[in-house]
């Protein structure tokens, strides 16, 4: 059938079915995230206004396109998101979802506006001329956050690419943002294209299971461990394995620790649980690593704050690593077992037969969490001062239920989210700690809201990441959706403030006490001002009792009303859930602080039992 680019895309789109966790169907890409403009608004905009797909003004591109990532951790990377703009910067405002997307593993899609392809009206508005290579434009910042990245430049390349970028949406090893560069004359060009093209399509998640070989060696090292770990990241999530996770260190006596990614994949008062690993995770399960001699990581690439920068496991520990993607797999000198995280539990499960391991060390688990467990309890009790971060994450756990889901993304939240959060649903977090994105709290939660139809979405942010990006909170208001963000006022970037201080630094540029101004009193946000200007319901708390009246109130509101309801409190800026792990950073060698001189030391001596594989 002839048809623009534009239109084959938009009608491809529509055919891509996805089959969810529950078995049943649902569109692939739920609806499209779009800010046009003269790059789309002609050739791309007319063929969304003539599809059925939703379309959902966003109203910063980098929020929208935030959102679309959000919608596909909401639905364990089931859907997927779609969010287009118009060349120049709106595609550039894009660049930042893309490297959240790629840092996390997420599937995105992302469709920016190009310069003409012909260059016959070259330069043309917010075009950026490259004086060496006339072919390079804006998007090309696009390819290094792209696991793939094409231009088109004939309408007829669409049926060579479109292939590749379902494989790369939906499959669990190559998983993550697609980028299609779309010049705005090829846009509207048209092409015969063949019916086959738009034939529905069901994508199913990829099951590849493990060499038998590969299989064996886990097998033969694991059965030679008297103190494994079991760790489990956003790789259990996707495959839905937390059942199957939880059957393996049931059947195999085996302790198991949560990753950032992996967070809520167990029930947390089970009796294998030592809780979440790392330096924004919990001392029981930082004891428990630093003991084990075999270490089974499923779906985890172990990032730094997962792995206390290599200094969470003992030194003669073997690593076992069960991972869909190699890339992750072959890691740290790991031995690989390439395979799906509930194929390659089944499969293993099956191979150690009826091996368990050591009683004793499987009951270090729960004795260990406990004693966090405890820890936890009285950061969480009233106190007499400003309420902390570990005092609101305590009522927000209290009050959900198990089809709600809440998420933070940055500053000092992530600790207290992954450290402190007690599971009441499996797989209902997303702490965005790949790439750490200021804004994401917002914008996500947006994308989580129009993904998860039941249950309330509850996002926990802080000041300084409502200013850097609120916009979707109007987005979210007019589109009719709603969501709780709870905004955690402790006057400015407290948690880089901490970093900053607590080795050998003295305040400066993170709290507002210490940042550069011409006024005695300088001005403050009123936040429940603002986001009641953006259309949200408001609700101000001054202390714990205030803040569980005004969550309660804001969970109906968000439900009822259809529109986000932002909780405003005050908090403490320098009170924080304590893992007691080190984390690697660069603190200078030459200072002109002797405080700063000695945490160089404190660093050096850090790096020194850092363990290295190879």
């Amino acid at each position: 059938m002839r048809l623009t680019t534009a239109q084959a895309l938009v009608r491809w789109l529509t055919a891509q079915r996805t089959e969810l966790a529950d078995g049943t169907g649902a569109p692939l890409f739920p609806g499209v995230f779009a800010i046009f403009g003269h790059g789309n608004v002609l050739g791309l905009g007319n063929a969304l206004e003539e599809s059925d797909l939703p379309v959902w003004r966003g109203h910063h591109e980098q929020g929208m396109a935030l959102a679309a990532v959000g919608v596909a951790k909401a639905t364990h990377r089931r859907q997927v998101g779609v969010a287009t703009s118009s060349i120049g910067p709106g595609a550039l405002n894009m660049v930042t979802a893309a490297g959240v997307a790629h840092a996390n593993r997420l599937p995105l899609l992302l469709l920016p506006g190009d310069a003409f392809a012909s260059r016959a009206p070259d330069p043309v508005l917010q075009q950026v001329e490259h004086p060496g290579d006339p072919g390079t434009t804006a998007n090309d910042a696009f390819r290094p956050v792209s696991r793939w990245f094409d231009r088109l430049t004939r309408p007829e390349q669409l049926l060579g690419t479109l292939p590749h970028v379902a494989r790369v949406l939906t499959d669990p090893a190559d998983c993550g943002p697609v980028t299609l560069a779309l010049p705005q004359d090829v846009q509207a060009e048209t092409f015969d294209f063949p019916d086959a093209l738009f034939a529905p399509v069901v994508h199913r998640p990829r099951r590849p299971r493990p060499d038998t070989r590969a299989l064996a060696d886990a097998a033969d090292v694991l059965r030679a461990a008297r103190r494994p770990l079991l760790v489990l990241g956003g790789g259990v999530r996707y495959s839905r394995a937390a059942g199957r996770a939880l059957r393996f260190a049931e059947r195999h006596a085996v302790p198991v620790a949560e990753t950032t990614a992996g967070r809520t994949c167990v029930p947390h008062d089970h009796p294998l649980h030592a809780g979440p690993l790392g330096v924004t995770g919990s001392a029981s399960a930082n004891a428990l690593a630093a003991e084990a001699d075999v270490v089974l990581a499923v779906g985890t690439r172990l990032q730094d704050f997962t792995t206390c920068s290599w200094t969470a496991f003992a030194p003669g520990a073997r690593l076992v690593s069960l991972n869909a993607a190699r890339f992750d797999a072959v890691k740290h000198g790991a031995l690989e077992l390439v395979a799906d995280a509930d194929e390659g539990l089944r499969e293993l499960t099956d191979a150690l037969g009826d091996w368990r391991a050591d009683g004793a060390w499987a009951a270090r688990a729960s004795h260990e969490r406990l004693r966090w467990d405890a820890y936890v309890d009285a950061l969480r009790a009233p106190t007499a001062d400003l309420p902390t971060y570990a005092q609101v994450v305590g009522v927000v756990n209290d009050l959900s239920d198990p089809a709600d889901y809440v998420l933070t993304a940055s500053g000092g939240l992530p600790g207290e989210l992954v450290g402190g959060w007690r599971a009441v649903g499996e797989a209902t977090v997303d702490v965005e700690y790949g790439f750490s994105c200021m804004g994401y709290e917002l914008a996500g939660a947006w994308g989580a809201a129009i993904a998860r139809p039941t249950g309330v979405v509850t996002t926990l942010l802080g000041d300084g990441s409502y200013l850097m990006l609120n916009s979707e909170l109007f987005s979210a208001a007019f589109a009719g959706h709603g969501f709780v963000a709870v905004v955690c006022d402790n006057d400015g970037y407290a948690v880089i403030h901490r970093l900053q201080t607590a080795h050998g630094g003295v305040g400066f540029n993170n709290l507002y006490d210490d940042v550069a101004t011409r006024h005695t009193t300088p001005p403050r946000v009123d936040f429940a001002a603002h986001a009641a200007a953006l259309g949200c319901a408001t609700f101000r708390a001054e202390s714990v009792p205030d803040l569980e009246s005004a969550y309660r109130e804001a969970r109906r509101t968000a439900v009822t009303e259809h529109r986000p309801a932002v909780v405003v409190i005050r908090t403490h800026p320098a009170k924080w859930t304590e893992a007691g792990a080190w984390w690697e950073v660069g603190v200078p060698g030459v200072a002109h602080r002797p405080e700063i001189t000695a945490a160089h030391e404190g660093a050096r001596a850090g790096k020194a039992r850092q363990v290295r594989y190879r």
